[in-house]
């Protein structure tokens, strides 16, 4: 007796409909982590870490050109209904200085604080704060020995003295001899709508890693030479990006 045979038959359609929902599947599947990917790099960098490059030399000697730092974000973070924390004296911050120059962010440290009066006197700083009758000198450990003693004002403010306004900082460079900062209204206080100040909403973040430079393609750069010649060392958290004040 012959044995009944069992042939197995595809049904080619039904295979072309499974790879296409596999495909499919993929494709879902991609869109989602890249909707991921960006939500959470958008959530960073809005709330938490932002990656910066300096520009200039007005936070010399503390922090110099090209140098790449990491700002913290979330200390100063505003959620509407609770604020982490609030800028405070000697930070060294990144700030929206809304000037007329086109640059969009400065850094610059935290001087004057809400309330305070701040007075310029043969090139040194003095601060009252609220709780103070009398002015007290600033020791400024953080500038370099050529800009000790060397904070003038531009030659067209006629103020010497500046009380800050609640929710708003006076801020300067550590460079005081070639920085844009609160004493000029970080261009010209001539502009329309300039003001000395620094509103808090425009604070988006203290320094927090400083990574340094390297020149990369430079004469003296690694891919001409072959040997790595950092231009300014990492510092890492080891930077000035605060500073007490024991003398208020």
């Amino acid at each position: 007796m012959q044995e009944n045979e069992t042939i197995g038959v595809s049904d080619p359609t039904l295979t072309d409909e499974m790879h296409a929902d596999s495909r499919y599947q993929e494709v879902v599947a991609f869109i989602r982590d890249v909707i991921i990917i960006v939500v959470s790099v958008l959530i960073v960098r809005t709330y938490l870490i932002a990656p910066f490059q300096i520009s200039g030399d007005s936070m010399e000697a503390s922090y110099h050109d090209k140098e790449f730092i990491l700002v913290n974000k979330f200390s100063y973070a505003d959620f509407g209904v609770f604020r982490v924390s609030d800028p405070v004296r000697g930070d060294v911050v990144i700030l929206r200085p809304h000037a007329a120059n086109g640059k969009e962010y400065y850094i610059k440290r935290v001087v004057g604080m809400p309330g305070d009066t701040i007075k310029f006197d043969a090139g040194e700083v003095f601060i009252k704060t609220p709780d103070k009758a009398e002015f007290v000198k600033l020791d400024e450990g953080y500038l370099s020995a050529i800009n000790k003693g060397k904070t003038f004002l531009p030659m067209d403010i006629k103020e010497t003295e500046f009380t800050v306004p609640d929710g708003e900082y006076f801020t300067m460079g550590d460079n005081r001899s070639n920085s844009s900062d609160s004493r000029s209204c970080f261009m010209s206080c001539s502009i329309p709508n300039s003001a000395h100040f620094v509103s808090r909403s425009n604070v988006i973040g203290k320094l927090f890693i400083d990574f340094g430079y390297v020149n990369i393609f430079g004469a003296d750069g690694i891919i001409k030479t072959g040997e790595l010649k950092w231009t300014h060392p990492p510092r890492l958290l080891s930077t000035p990006k605060d500073w007490i004040y024991t003398e208020l």
